[in-house]
């Protein structure tokens, strides 16, 4: 049994809160980068440089690359031979959020009661999802998100007749009625097969694979490219000013589910993609 303190989890948590809102992942970049050598239109080529540029100022600068800094959406994958010391994982990640954000001067965009308002001036509680797995380290992901794409995002209850050809369609509606509130590119997290609920959390796992890394079953790494392909076939472009370059990533999460239902989950992610990991 391996010890971790919740003054560890706490510094780690403070720790990425700021790069994650102001430094893209580096494959994020790359796409970006990939995408302007590939893009036509010449609005989409300079809404691309834009982006690349403001994503260069934010990081030299240690500022956002976006005025929306998110709520804190943090998995947990906690070791089974991990014991948490000196008090709880979910007052740990919460300090950590609370000076993270504070520190780095980011927008606090918690809403204490869901109807009545009233902020809670932190960005706490954080969206905390915990998962237990061999091991005894624990690997913390934060994932910014902003309510842009998140507001886009959707569910919907398939019969278990549907196949790729509804499911593709999904995506791409989806992606078409959001059209520029998600500040494309898009990344599209895709969340098939489980629960009601299960689903959406598949949907926002799959934000969480690296840039270029294609799904372990080949049968879904098709797929993959198959609902990317679409989604650039749309026109919809870089901010949605047209272009070829719609999204730069599909990644799709499934799961076992029930014999008569078929749950599929989009929860789109901004060009951003912003995220940062520790392994304690």
């Amino acid at each position: 049994m391996r010890t971790i303190h919740a003054r560890t989890i706490t510094d780690a948590v403070r720790a990425m809160c700021g790069p994650a809102a102001w430094r893209l992942p580096p494959g994020i970049r790359l796409a970006l980068a990939g995408a302007l050598r590939r893009e036509p239109d010449p609005r989409a080529r300079r809404v691309l440089r834009c982006l690349l540029d403001n994503a260069a100022s934010a990081a030299r600068n240690r500022l956002p690359v976006c005025q929306d800094t998110g709520v804190a959406f943090v998995m947990a994958e906690l070791g089974q031979g991990v014991r948490i010391a000196g008090g709880s994982l979910r007052d740990a990640v919460d300090r950590g959020v609370r000076r993270g954000y504070r520190e780095a001067g980011l927008r606090a965009s918690v809403q204490a009661d869901p109807l009545r308002g009233g902020n809670t001036g932190d960005n706490t509680p954080a969206f905390l999802h915990l998962e237990l797995v061999p091991g005894d380290r624990l690997a913390l992901t934060l994932l910014p998100k902003g309510a842009g794409a998140e507001n886009m995002s959707a569910l919907r209850m398939f019969p278990p007749s549907a196949g790729v050809r509804e499911i593709t369609g999904f995506v791409v509606e989806t992606a078409r009625l959001s059209w520029a509130n998600a500040c494309p590119p898009l990344v599209a997290g895709i969340g098939i097969g489980s629960t009601f609920d299960g689903a959406p959390l598949l949907a926002k796992k799959a934000l969480l694979r690296e840039y270029g890394r294609r799904h372990r079953d080949q049968f879904y790494a098709r797929l993959e490219r198959k609902l990317l392909a679409a989604l650039n076939a749309t026109g919809i472009g870089p901010a949605g000013l047209g272009g070829r370059t719609t999204a730069l990533e599909a990644f799709v999460e499934a799961a076992p589910r029930h014999i008569a239902s078929l749950p599929v989950a989009v929860n789109l992610q901004c060009h951003a993609a912003r995220r940062a990991r520790r392994v304690l």
